[in-house]
């Protein structure tokens, strides 16, 4: 998938502008932003659904066009939050009208070959409307499959879920990767997104950073050493000031974070200050920020920047 510039305006409020990206085979991509940030739009225009404003995209080897609509649709599967299933009719009932709705050959064969992806052979029978919401899931995640779509667009699949259902659908979505699909993932969780894809953008309105998730941290923060000990120092400026590359540092309720230029070399001259100090080491590693970290202080600076 390639997506270059693409924008899309109602009327004067803009729902993301001049968005650039691509995703590769097999990949899972991570779509992040707070609500509002163009997400759900986004998606919505790679799936033909709407019609984008500006730019182009090619999606599953296909140019976006309002004539190419029906080629792409056919290349590709949409999972939204709530899977929309007929709650009355059965797992295999439900999968028999959504194939008969894509006009599928075969039917029984990938019914049989979209269950078995998501384990789900033995509740065939079963009514949608007595399945749990994780198993609902499944069920969508089943029908997703049924055309064998190059490009899956799964919408907070996860959502509302348990932690054992939600483990799931993780093997699943993993399982999927491993066959090729590729995944296009918006979520709000973000330990989600740090597990499960290979790349994340974060959108909000515009794309604010695109990369995998080690990336990003990189990108946007300094290295630092966290230092834990069993008592704070008398005169910490003297013992870190004699630590070469040691840019600065900071008191912090646990110990001192030290921003260096390359922890690992800094880390064998910092202990031995410390134990020339005879300070008590409990720990001293290098910071890790997650995900969460680069997401929070990206959407912060937004706020920051849009207030008055």
């Amino acid at each position: 998938m390639v997506v270059e510039h693409l924008s899309k305006h109602f009327g004067e409020r803009i729902a993301f502008d001049d968005v650039s990206f691509e995703v590769g085979v097999g990949e899972v991509f991570g779509f992040l932003g707070p609500n509002g940030a163009g997400k759900t739009t986004t998606v919505r225009t790679l799936g033909t659904l709407i019609a984008p404003s500006s730019g182009s995209a090619i999606v599953a080897g296909i140019p976006l066009s309002p004539k190419n609509g029906p080629a792409i649709r056919s290349r590709i599967s949409m999972m939204p939050e709530s899977p929309g299933l007929y709650l009355r009719l059965s797992v295999r009932e439900n999968l028999e009208c959504f194939a008969g709705l894509y006009r599928l050959d075969d039917v029984r064969g990938r019914i049989g070959r979209a269950l078995g992806a998501v384990s789900l052979e033995d509740r065939a029978r079963d009514l949608c409307g007595s399945l749990s919401k994780g198993l609902r899931q499944r069920v969508g995640l089943a029908r997703a499959l049924l055309n064998d779509p190059a490009v899956l667009f799964l919408d907070e699949p996860t959502s509302g879920l348990d932690p054992v259902a939600t483990r799931e659908v993780h093997e699943l979505i993993a399982s999927l990767r491993e066959r090729g699909v590729t995944i296009f993932l918006t979520t709000h969780r973000l330990e989600e997104a740090e597990r499960l894809c290979d790349r994340v953008a974060i959108l909000n309105t515009t794309l604010r950073l695109i990369g995998r998730p080690d990336e990003l941290r990189v990108q946007l923060f300094r290295r630092s050493v966290d230092v834990r000990l069993r008592a704070p120092l008398d005169d910490p400026e003297t013992v870190f000031g004699a630590v070469a590359d040691v840019e600065r540092w900071e008191q912090t309720p646990s110990g001192y974070t030290l921003a260096v230029s390359d922890p690992d070399l800094v880390a064998p001259a910092l202990a031995r200050a410390l134990v020339a100090a005879d300070a008590d080491i409990l720990s001293l590693a290098e910071s890790h920020h997650s995900l969460e970290d680069v997401y929070l202080e990206l959407v912060d600076e937004d706020v920051e920047a849009k207030s008055p």
